[in-house]
């Protein structure tokens, strides 16, 4: 990580470092990443939400990170008839459905999947997603195991509705991609979340997944718009940084300092045990 060049860092969430007593096993990974933070020029991250996390958790100075979201690919847009049926008739699933996508390798209760899958409701959900053995013993599910785009975006097309019972969310892009293909969104309230998708998305309180359910069984169409945002936005966003870190004198960078993570209330959103503070200091 002694780089002669600038370093320019692109940080998706903090989930790991805000949940800590739910990774007991770090590894070596959120050490280099820390190393990769201390000596970039600039940190690159998807939402306000995430700078300021960014800010209390790790101690980078707001000035170091630079906001560009995330973007739907141009491949989700809505799909006709044909080919909403054609994937159904793949995954075996029914005519109205409600929709969860993400990773299900490994169980993270910030996702609240667990939850959701005991909830009541009268509808059925489907996960899609690459899964593990745990995610086979959700109740009462349909697991679709990974997907090809195409066959995402018909999923996102056929969908009531799209569901997002996740308490920490880095931006949140599989709601944007749903909307993108004219799913309706039902989400719980997260400040990443309701920064991309407010106006847009239909909110419910943080971890209400009954009222979750409740919403998405009631949604309709048509679903608004996703942000006018395009990943080419984004890549033109982030080469901008590149120039500006390259042009930019070591001795005028700002410095990027992990400091002392601010010790936060008792049961706070930030709280964790005192050995995975010692280890926070140690990288």
């Amino acid at each position: 990580l002694r780089s002669p060049s600038p370093l320019v860092v692109t940080l998706h969430d903090l989930a790991a470092s805000k949940r800590r007593s739910e990774h007991l096993r770090p590894g070596v990974r959120p050490r280099l990443r820390a190393l990769a933070m201390q000596r970039a020029a600039r940190v690159i991250v998807a939402t306000e939400a995430i700078a300021e996390d960014a800010v209390t958790c790790l101690g980078i100075e707001r000035e170091a990170l630079v906001v560009i979201p995330e973007a739907p690919d141009a491949v989700m847009y809505p799909r006709g008839e044909a080919e909403v049926a054609t994937v159904r008739a793949r995954f075996s699933l029914p005519g109205r459905y409600l929709l969860w996508v993400g990773g299900l390798e490994h169980p993270d209760p910030a996702k609240r999947v667990a939850e959701l899958a005991s909830t009541p409701r009268t509808m059925p959900l489907v996960l899609a997603g690459a899964t593990r053995p745990w995610a086979h013993e959700l109740p009462d599910v349909i697991l679709t195991g990974h997907v090809s785009d195409d066959d995402l975006a018909a999923l996102y097309s056929g969908a009531h509705a799209v569901v997002t019972p996740s308490e920490e969310e880095g931006f949140g892009l599989s709601a944007v991609e749903a909307l993108a293909c004219g799913a309706p969104v039902v989400a719980c309230e997260a400040r990443a979340t309701r920064e991309v998708l407010d106006g847009r998305a239909t909110f419910v309180p943080a971890g209400d997944t009954c009222a979750l359910v409740a919403a998405a069984e009631s949604a309709s169409r048509p679903a608004p718009r996703p942000p006018a945002w395009s990943w080419e936005d984004a890549a033109r966003a982030t080469w901008s940084v590149y120039e500006t870190a390259a042009a930019q004198p070591e001795s005028s960078r700002p410095a990027i300092r992990m400091g002392r993570m601010r010790r936060p209330a008792p049961g706070g959103p930030l709280a964790q045990p005192r050995w995975a503070a010692r280890r926070h200091m140690e990288l």
